[in-house]
């Protein structure tokens, strides 16, 4: 069993579960079939295997350090990220016409989890650089993409987003750092980002960020923030590589996980010139850096997912080998202590991480195959319908799985009992690495505010429209089949006090009070979400048993995971419901002072 994939997990959802094969009889995607595909994953899990597991741990305990004018990495870093290159894999999901492999999301997404389940200290050097690729093939013009595009797409050049700032977290609004004309068609870069991971290092020849910055004389709040290109070395006309951009690294942020990937604070123009180059238009810097943010949320949503799964394939495995105690009935001190897999709240934690980390795979899966459904529709209306599915599923890609494969997590540890506490095994380590999933590209409150504020609100509930449509499909499929009819019911129970909990919120006119139960929100909501991902593959393990019962377990698995989410979580959705639909004012009307008094 590897402990970084479940391969036949993946094929399940790709192929009986989210019909990956009809999106690779499109033209766009005919160079892909199912063996390409096979041969593919066979490649990354090899190279995950043999380059970023073994140094994971070493990595951990090891993490980059900074002298004062370099910055210091294990060599076996640049190792992985050689093979990662070699293999083609930064390019994976991009166009052949720029130089990618056109891979398609859902495959390329299910190849960086691997990579995130092995190592995710390496792996983010290869996210953060896909994500600056994609927004700037988005955004730049011909020469910024000519220029840019090659070395990034081949990895021989790294890319950030440096949005945050010592003062402004997640409040954009509050950013000062500054962008002035030169007079030649160049920005002059100055002030302060916090939290840019992958800031500095010398594991690529470059490094590319992207800054929010302000011009002068432009908007207040996010509507005056703009977009640049500001490289770490200074880029020729011609692509070679000039003088330094005068980027200063001032520290690195010691971290909680991910304590692999370098987290910086960087000084713009602090000792001369820093030059960037404006994307796009002049104040409409939020919506592009967006555009990477979605893609990026998901893909956080799947790191989470990974994360879970490291952990759950590490405490079933343990599970399974480690003898203790004996069943209560059997008082008999001299008879054989049985494996802890046979105590039934051992089997509740390993049932519980293994809804939360396949549901959660499922849900991400099914958004990453959403964005290849779009790029090959010809459609304007059906194109139109899937932007406003992943509109409103995006916060919960990225905030559930963050939320409950921490949980999972969390059981992996419990299994382990006192050993899980400790580092010589790896499981403290992916809680410790999960818990980031919470907090970057926006934190878990914001996305309930997102959420309830604005998404399910939008164009008059246009997009819970579509979602109702999507669920509405699988339950009158599932009203067929006799074990999951009776789940279709309550699914559809679910929805209904999902839509009516945001209609009652709206009546307000306070719109703190609207907000206040907004998390809560977020969590229920994504729960109903995840039931219907459990739904379908319900479903299509039930077809599965019927076509093989060689995969009699397989299938039973699922169809058992499916009941106990069904008994076991989505129950707790309507006391959350109810308290968002109450309007309860608990949390907000509370003063500092009443914390801990005067």
């Amino acid at each position: 069993m590897s402990m970084i994939v479940n391969r036949r997990d993946i094929d399940f959802l790709m192929y009986e579960v989210f019909d990956l094969e009809q999106i690779l009889t499109t033209e766009r995607y005919g160079d892909y079939d199912g063996q390409v595909i096979t041969a593919v994953l066979d490649t990354a899990q090899t190279i995950a295997e043999d380059k970023f597991l073994p140094c994971a741990a070493k990595l951990d305990a090891n993490e980059p350090t900074f002298d004062g004018t370099q910055v210091h990495i294990i060599p076996e870093v640049a190792e992985a990220l050689a093979a990662y290159r070699e293999a083609g894999f930064f390019s994976a999901s991009f166009d052949e016409a720029v130089g990618g492999m056109q891979m398609p999301f859902m495959v390329s997404s299910a190849i960086s989890g691997i990579f995130n389940c092995a190592n995710i200290g390496i792996a983010d050097y290869s996210f953060l650089t896909q994500a600056n690729a994609s927004m700037l093939n988005a955004y730049g013009n011909e020469i910024q993409k000519a220029l840019f595009l090659p070395p990034m797409l081949a990895g021989r050049w790294f890319g950030t987003m440096c949005l945050s700032e010592p003062q402004a977290g997640s409040s954009l609004s509050d950013i000062r750092t500054k962008a002035e004309p030169d007079g030649q068609g160049r920005y002059l870069i100055s002030g302060a980002k916090m939290w840019i991971s992958g800031g500095d290092h010398a594991l690529s020849e470059n490094i590319i960020h992207m800054v929010l910055a302000r011009i002068p004389g432009g908007p207040a709040g996010v509507k005056g923030l703009s977009l640049f290109i500001v490289p770490k070395v200074r880029v020729n006309d011609d692509g070679s590589l000039g003088a330094d951009n005068n980027i200063a690294l001032a520290g690195l942020n010691h971290k909680m996980g991910h304590r692999g990937t370098t987290n910086c604070l960087l000084n713009f123009g602090e000792k001369g010139d820093c030059y960037g180059t404006l994307i796009g238009e002049p104040h409409r810097g939020l919506s592009y850096m967006f555009h990477m943010m979605n893609e990026a949320r998901i893909a956080v949503g799947y790191g989470a997912v990974m994360s879970g799964l490291a952990g759950y394939l590490y405490s079933l495995d343990y599970a399974r080998s480690r003898p203790q105690g004996r069943h209560p009935h059997d008082k008999d001190p001299q008879s054989p202590q049985v494996m802890i897999i046979e105590h039934a709240d051992v089997k509740r934690m390993l049932m519980a991480q293994k809804v939360y980390v396949e549901g959660g795979l499922s849900l991400v899966t099914y958004c990453a195959g959403l964005i290849d459904v779009q790029a090959v529709t010809q459609s304007v209306a059906e194109k139109a319908g899937l932007g406003l599915l992943l509109d409103i599923l995006t916060p919960i890609a990225k905030s559930w799985p963050s939320e409950y494969c921490l949980e999972a997590n969390k059981h992996a540890i419990q299994v382990l009992g006192g050993y899980g506490y400790t580092r010589e095994y790896p499981v403290e380590r992916f809680y410790r690495d999960n818990r980031l999933n919470h907090i970057h590209e926006g934190t878990h409150g914001i996305h309930g505010i997102d959420l309830l504020g604005r998404k399910v609100r939008m164009g008059g509930g246009a997009a819970l429209d579509v979602l109702e449509r999507g669920i509405g499909r699988t339950l009158k499929l599932a009203a067929d089949v006799e074990i999951l009819s009776g789940y279709a019911d309550e699914l559809d129970c679910a929805f209904k006090v999902l839509r009516k909990t945001a209609e009652d919120v709206a009546k307000t006119d306070n719109i703190n009070l609207m907000m206040a139960n907004a998390t809560t929100y977020l969590d229920a909501f994504g729960h109903v979400v995840v039931a219907w991902m459990w739904l379908k593959q319900g479903l299509a393990a039930q077809k599965g048993l019927q076509k093989d019962k060689g995969e009699a377990d397989f299938y039973e698995g699922k169809l058992a995971a499916c009941r106990y989410f069904f008994r076991y979580e989505l129950p707790t959705v309507y006391a959350r419901f109810a308290l968002v639909s109450s309007l309860d004012e608990t949390c907000l009307d509370m003063n500092p002072e009443q914390f801990v008094g005067q």
